[in-house]
């Protein structure tokens, strides 16, 4: 069977190989190149330009942008409906009588394009009609020779194996999120003096930073890329008023990451909060600091963005005798590399950097890449916006695509990456499980640590301790 590379190797720095297609002539049966680059076709031609023959495979490249955009047009499994139906009809895999011959020749390459979709997108076969339609195709191929019905069993099985891997994951997720609970309503029925804080858990930022890049890329690891697709998935206009895979969306594993952003840059405003010491917060907030920069410096831009965000929340900023007590030099270079103007340069420039050592890399530790994941989200986003889906002549603007699987291979290469560190259960099981304060709790001890400055403060925190402490 062909050999698939790697993402790394898929797209050159114009978006893609510009030496494909070979064996299929220009602008023909609807599709439309300029210089041997493939810009628009009508979707059945696309489809059809993804089927295998006795001489033909499409180029990898193309296989990954056209199974990504297609999520944008129709269902996986009509997708799948119509390739196992050209397959057995241009192939005559439905005649009886078969010659053993024929199906040997065109046997691997159907195969081996059954064997990349479930790799790169195995979540379009959670659904029935998908894995039907899958086993059919797979089973006319089978019944030729032994050796196809032992490759057939294993595709299905390594599918299967990722699919009970992803369910077991998000049955882990919802009982960690159902488990989260305000901090306020823990401290009101334990003293606070028995209350874990993190620097207890973990004193040394470099571990902890190392724990923080196990849980980023084990999350990262189960993001699908049509994930980036379905999140702005719209209506198709030639697409009869169904409304296209918006009734089930399926970008849970895209929102539980950013969720997690959400809830490290709580946990860090929570941890400042919570001392009531001032000398204690001041402490805090620079093994923060510390933390950040080892996630700088392993390349864990997600997590350094939200130690930042937390760092900047209102009730931590505004605490500025405690903020007076901290050597914040190091903290200002970390806000100088994730500056948001000029479109985040700072950050891109560090990215890049990053993407190129891990391209080198001769371990894991240097291949490490995790973006800034909100920044990687509304590019792709502004991607999708800036461009139409088809062309006036109602042909699928494949040019876009190009772009965006570009964005989207890279960051499945990176997704991919083993974490090199030791894991530490304790402090895994602390920053995933401990409750964190909620907006108006922070505010509340933040207003508890340093005094309001002004009537609007003081009233909000008449109305805060009220309100959650019972207390006027």
């Amino acid at each position: 069977m062909p050999q698939t590379s790697p993402f790394a190797a898929m797209f050159d720095s114009s978006g893609y190989n510009r030496n494909l297609y070979q064996s299929k002539e220009d602008n023909c049966g609807g599709l439309y190149y300029h210089d041997n680059n493939l810009l628009s076709g009508s979707l059945e031609a696309l489809i059809q330009h993804l089927v295998p023959s006795v001489d033909y495979y499409p180029d990898r490249t193309y296989i990954f942008t056209f199974l990504l955009s297609s999520h944008l047009f129709m269902h996986p499994y009509e997708l799948m409906a119509k390739v196992c139906h050209l397959c057995i009809e241009q192939q005559r895999l439905c005649e009886p009588g078969l010659d053993k011959n024929r199906i040997r020749k065109i046997a691997p390459k159907i195969l081996q394009l059954l064997t990349e979709w479930t790799e790169t997108f195995p979540y379009d076969f959670r659904d029935e009609r998908m894995m039907r339609n899958l086993k059919e195709l797979a089973q006319r191929i089978a019944s030729g020779d032994e050796m196809y019905r032992k490759n057939v069993q294993q595709l299905l099985q390594n599918l299967i194996r990722k699919l009970t891997t992803v369910s077991q994951y998000e049955e882990v997720l919802a009982k960690i999120s159902a488990t989260s609970t305000d901090r306020l309503t823990v401290l009101k029925t334990k003293p606070q003096s028995i209350q874990r804080d993190i620097i207890t858990v973990c004193n040394d930022p470099y571990v902890l930073a190392q724990q923080l890049t196990h849980i980023e890329l084990e999350r990262l690891n189960y993001i699908g890329p049509e994930e980036f697709v379905q999140a702005f998935v719209q209506k198709d206009p030639l697409d009869n008023d169904k409304s296209c895979y918006r009734d089930q969306k399926k970008t849970r594993n895209l929102e539980a990451y950013v969720e997690w952003f959400n809830r490290l840059s709580y946990l860090v405003a929570t941890e400042i909060c919570m001392p009531v010491k001032k000398k204690q917060r001041a402490r805090v907030i620079e093994y923060f600091i510390d933390v950040a920069r080892e996630c700088f410096n392993i390349g864990n831009f997600n997590s350094l963005m939200a130690i930042i965000s937390g760092m900047n929340m209102s009730p931590v900023s505004r605490l500025k005798k405690t903020w007076a007590k901290v050597k914040t030099a190091k903290f200002d270079i970390l806000e100088h590399q994730m500056d948001p103007s000029s479109n985040f340069y700072n950050y891109r420039t560090a990215l890049r950097g990053a993407a190129q050592r891990s391209l080198t890399a001769h371990s894991n530790r240097e291949k490490i890449v995790i973006p800034f994941f909100s920044l990687l989200i509304k590019d792709i986003y502004f991607l999708n916006e800036g461009c139409a889906n088809r062309l006036p002549n109602g042909h699928v603007n494949f040019e876009k695509f190009w772009e965006l699987a570009k964005q989207v291979s890279e960051f499945m290469m990176w997704k991919q990456v083993e974490c090199p560190f030791e894991r530490d259960r304790k402090i895994l099981q602390y920053l995933l499980t401990v409750p964190v304060f909620s907006d108006d709790a922070l505010y509340l001890a933040s207003y508890e640590s340093e005094s309001p400055e002004n009537h609007i403060e003081k009233d909000r925190w008449k109305t805060l301790r009220s309100a959650l402490l019972g207390r006027v």
